[in-house]
């Protein structure tokens, strides 16, 4: 192996890689974001679904204490009719 060669190659790539870095100090990139007013109403919107509680108590209560006592009862007419219904509305 002869040294001169290797210091040749070490040269070539020293040159280089001071190119590079003179290039990248001299670009000073500024990043900035900007929110359009959508992009707000959007974050506004999804903060209030987080804040909303998944079940409303107040309606979920009463069948509660229904099925507990024994009283709550379903009619199978307008269960069925409800659910083909739907059915037909899949379709």
């Amino acid at each position: 192996m002869r040294i001169e060669a290797y210091t040749q190659v070490q040269q070539i790539y020293n040159t280089n890689s001071a190119k590079k870095s003179q290039g990248t100090t001299k670009a000073k990139a500024k990043d900035e974001v900007q929110l359009s007013s959508f992009g707000k109403d959007l974050q506004t919107a999804k903060q209030a679904v987080a804040e909303t509680p998944d079940v409303r108590e107040e309606l979920m209560n009463p069948i509660k204490k229904a099925i507990a006592d024994g009283s709550y009862e379903v009619n199978a007419e307008e269960f069925a009719e409800k659910l083909m219904a739907q059915y037909r509305e899949m379709r």
